[in-house]
């Protein structure tokens, strides 16, 4: 009960954060943001062989993204370090979508171990407007750029993470799953001899 408790208390505080972040942020008009991914993610319907391609090429320039994004989000968010893979995960839920997508996650289905969970929202800014033809609606992960994101972010601080959706409301489920477990820690390559923390930072 204390534990659930202390959890809850952090949960408000990063949505705190988030909402913080969120009005600090340069935003661009969501309307727009949402027809220039299509117009991405349609060429490269046109351009690869098939959907796998398209899945890996999105999740790939996701990546990329990640890998910078997460000086801006540690600059900006107000979150220093986490004491847990768990707190990794609310952070990212509530400061990184908030921040970045203007929406918030919940974190569910967590295992034993708190090694993995779900990351579960109702709206994704991504697929608006979007409507998917029959031969992709089972196939195409058209947000697969949020994995690519949290998965290069992730590894800039040394967390090695599987990411991908498990359920998306462009196929035809009732809400947007994705897929977050920790598999391993990376060795920092330079380590600062002052630096003896051992917590995580946050994403």
């Amino acid at each position: 009960m204390a534990d659930n408790s202390n959890q809850h208390k952090k949960r408000l505080e990063y949505l705190r954060l988030g909402e913080t972040a969120f009005q600090r942020t340069e935003k661009i008009n969501g309307e727009v943001f949402s027809l220039m991914y299509g117009s991405l993610v349609s060429q490269f319907v046109k351009d690869l062989d098939n959907v796998d391609q398209i899945n890996t090429k999105l999740e790939k320039i996701g990546y990329n993204i990640g890998i910078r994004l997460v000086d801006e989000f540690l600059a900006k968010s107000g979150v220093s370090r986490c004491d847990s893979f768990r707190d990794t995960a609310e952070v990212i839920a509530c400061v990184g979508f908030k921040m970045f997508l203007g929406i918030t996650a919940e974190t569910k289905n967590w295992n034993s171990d708190e090694s993995a969970c779900t990351l579960s929202f109702g709206e994704n800014p991504l697929s608006d407007f979007v409507e998917l033809p029959p031969c992709y609606s089972s196939s195409l992960s058209y947000g697969n750029l949020i994995c690519g994101v949290i998965r290069g972010a992730l590894e800039q601080l040394q967390m090695q993470v599987v990411c991908h959706f498990e359920k998306d409301i462009l196929r035809g489920d009732n809400t947007n799953e994705i897929y977050l477990e920790l598999k391993g820690r990376l060795q920092e390559e330079f380590l600062d001899d002052d630096d003896e923390g051992t917590g995580d930072f946050c994403e």
